[in-house]
């Protein structure tokens, strides 16, 4: 764990927009063209685990053209959870304030921004969420998905202690000095269940919690990453945190 000076209180707070990317070579320079359209001071940092489609690329072209994108080329495809803490260890040694996360596909629209933005004013964790009212998803969801993604909410509200409704999305925003005072060597999550323990993590910082409406939308190009194996990795990696807190262990 470590400390973050914060910004001045008369300077506005400094924010990064994290994108973990896998074959979204037709959906980035759209993205950070949304990004800085809602939220224009941003940075953006790019976390690419080597996509064979030229992400990469696109990534470094935006890099040496746009005003403050970063990239983080990685050798493999190492997980939606080591890129967001890669995200995060990004956003405490730079010493920005806020750290926005959000996908790198549309599902989640850059029009929310500001809401989650305006969120942190008395709140340590935003979440976009499909599931207060006003929120929810636009476009084809099924009913597997709508059970998969029902059904792991309720059971991370159950075993990890969380009174946020929707804690397996992505499109979040955290205060800096808050994930600073985490562990990171303790989080286990790897793959989708990251998004529900690392709130797990926040929750035993003390941080206070938020939502704000958001439509999902399906992705505007490429194809879902979600498979069923990771699906049970993290209802076992939520079964264990779980029960290590009723045991008094975490």
């Amino acid at each position: 764990m470590s400390t973050v000076p914060q910004t001045p209180t008369n300077a506005p707070p400094r924010l990064v927009v994290s994108l973990a990317t896998y074959n979204e070579a037709e959906n980035l320079e759209p993205l950070v063209a949304g990004i800085r359209e809602f939220a224009p001071d941003a940075s953006v940092l790019v976390i690419d685990d080597a996509s064979p489609d030229g992400t990469g690329a696109v990534a470094d072209r935006l890099a040496a053209t746009v005003k403050d994108v970063a990239v983080i080329h990685r050798p493999s495809k190492l997980g939606l959870g080591t890129a967001t803490l890669e995200a995060m260890n990004h956003a405490i040694e730079n010493r920005f304030d806020y750290l926005l996360n959000m996908d790198a596909d549309f599902s989640h629209p850059p029009r929310f921004i500001p809401a989650l933005l305006a969120g942190m004013a008395d709140h340590d964790v935003m979440i976009g969420s499909r599931y207060v009212p006003g929120g929810g998803v636009e476009g084809e969801f099924n009913l597997k998905r709508k059970f998969m993604s029902t059904g792991i909410n309720l059971y991370a509200r159950t075993f990890l202690g969380l009174s946020t409704r929707d804690n397996s999305g992505a499109f979040r925003c955290y205060r800096v000095a808050k994930l600073a005072r985490i562990d990171f060597s303790r989080v286990r999550s790897r793959g989708y269940s990251f998004q529900e323990e690392i709130l797990f993590w926040c929750r035993q910082v003390g941080c206070r919690f938020g939502e704000t409406p958001i439509l999902f939308e399906n992705r505007r190009a490429g194809v879902s990453k979600i498979n069923s194996r990771e699906a049970v990795a993290a209802l076992w990696i939520i079964f264990r945190l779980g029960l290590g807190r009723l045991l008094g262990r975490v």
